[in-house]
């Protein structure tokens, strides 16, 4: 078995060479003891999302940059880093675990210089400490963080710290089932705090984070894990009952269920592109026991799936950057490109156009992203008004978020929420 360390530093490795963090946590927990799970899971989400203020430190004490096939021994370096500056780790141990993890990815050339890097950080802690600006400063890419700063200018020294922060545990209950306030006193009962989101009916926050399995009816359908802010979708359909309903960016399926919950519409249409995914998308749907056709199409080319009857509500929970839900996802520091963006407003535009001409006379598509950049939110729904003589602005008025443009905007950290854009339109 592969020790905790060297399981985290390959994972991490995937991550620079493009893969999703929690896919490779997983993975890396598969070939490690089983007790080393949640350790792996540590230090492997520790030093990417502090990736951009431990790297440095390593690359300036490094010779010459290490060869790409060497990056596990760069993420083990920075992981070491981040056992050492937060985790607080002995430093001795956390040197020799270290050293030790050399081995393990069979790399033993690289114990000297690990120890000489880290050695080196050590000898300098307290300058560094007397000279660093807060952590969060040091937490995003440069590019990224120009950008969220030039369109968020006076929020951004709180979108930046809630960049660092870990995302709370919220759970959305099932309210065909049961009352909010039942579910509570069931955790209650067992000995699990939550608390009542001031703005979601059916969102509660745990005070600590819990294992799924352990969550008391989740395997029936109770209870799902959800944050506050994916629950507001939902509802802004309603109502549902008797419609067909469209959800066209589906998987995993958490607002597939919440629209199911709250309607229940005449029918569902799921939509789900990539094929694993819908996968998912099935697991959800078959867990809470709801009604929906799943389809595994592009959203975008509706001639491919759709039968030629209209929708009266569609859902686009459209693909984005993911930037207000970096605390969550803290590899899209790593994984996104300023490239990426121009595809993505492409992609957005397209799938408005298209899904607009399903709409029905009277009904309304909810545009929803987790984006906090203009590009992909309000710029995108008042170019699509200028296109589509024939849509018109749902204001909408709620005691979350803010007005922006034609939408309605969550900043990541408010009310305790991952940040989230809203827009609601109504055909003609």
């Amino acid at each position: 078995m592969m020790s905790a360390r060297a399981a985290a530093a390959r994972a991490v490795a995937a991550v620079l060479a493009g893969r999703a963090l929690d896919a490779a946590v997983d993975h890396a927990r598969g070939r490690a003891a089983g007790a080393e799970g949640p350790l792996i899971q540590q230090l492997a989400y520790g030093a990417v999302r502090y990736w951009f203020r431990l790297e440095p430190l390593v690359a300036a004490r490094l010779r010459r940059p290490l060869k790409r096939r060497d990056s596990d021994i760069h993420a083990l370096l920075v992981i070491a880093l981040y056992e050492l500056l937060d985790m607080r780790t002995p430093d001795h141990a956390a040197v020799d675990a270290a050293v030790e993890a050399t081995r393990a990815l069979r790399k033993p050339w690289a114990g000297k210089l690990v120890n000489a890097v880290l050695r080196g950080v050590l000898r300098q802690r307290e300058a560094l400490a007397a000279t660093e600006e807060p952590v969060h400063d040091h937490a995003w890419p440069q590019w990224l963080a120009t950008m969220i700063a030039a369109d968020w200018p006076a929020d951004w020294p709180a979108i930046a710290a809630s960049g660092t922060a870990r995302a709370p545990m919220t759970l959305r209950v099932n309210t065909l089932r049961m009352a909010r306030e039942r579910y509570q006193e069931r955790l209650a009962a067992l000995g699990h705090e939550a608390s009542a989101h001031p703005s979601v009916a059916s969102a509660l926050t745990l005070s600590r984070p819990l294992p799924v399995e352990a969550l008391p009816g989740f395997a029936e359908g109770d209870v799902t894990v959800q944050d506050a802010a994916a629950q507001l979708a939902a509802p802004l359909l309603m109502p549902l009952s008797g419609l067909r309903a469209l959800d066209a960016c589906a998987a995993p399926g958490g607002k597939t269920g919440h629209l199911a919950e709250l309607g229940p519409p005449a029918k569902l249409v799921a939509l789900e592109q990539d094929a694993d995914r819908a996968e998912d998308l099935r697991a959800t749907c078959q867990r809470l026991a709801i009604a929906a056709d799943i389809r595994v199409a592009d959203a975008s080319r509706p001639r491919d799936w759709w039968d030629g009857r209209a929708f009266d509500r569609i859902l686009l929970d459209a693909p984005c950057s993911g930037t207000g839900v970096i605390r969550r996802h803290p590899d899209i520091r790593l994984l996104r490109r300023p490239s990426d963006l121009d595809a993505l407003t492409v992609l957005q535009d397209r799938l408005l156009s298209a899904l607009w001409s399903l709409l029905a006379p009277g009904g309304i598509l909810l545009y929803a992203t987790c984006s906090l950049l203009r590009r992909e939110n309000a710029e995108r729904i008042d170019r699509f008004l200028q296109r589509e003589r024939d849509a018109e602005v749902i204001p909408i008025a709620a005691d979350w978020g803010r007005t922006e443009g034609p939408g309605r905007q969550i900043l990541p950290g408010e009310a305790d929420m991952d940040g989230f854009f809203y827009a609601c339109l109504r055909r003609h």
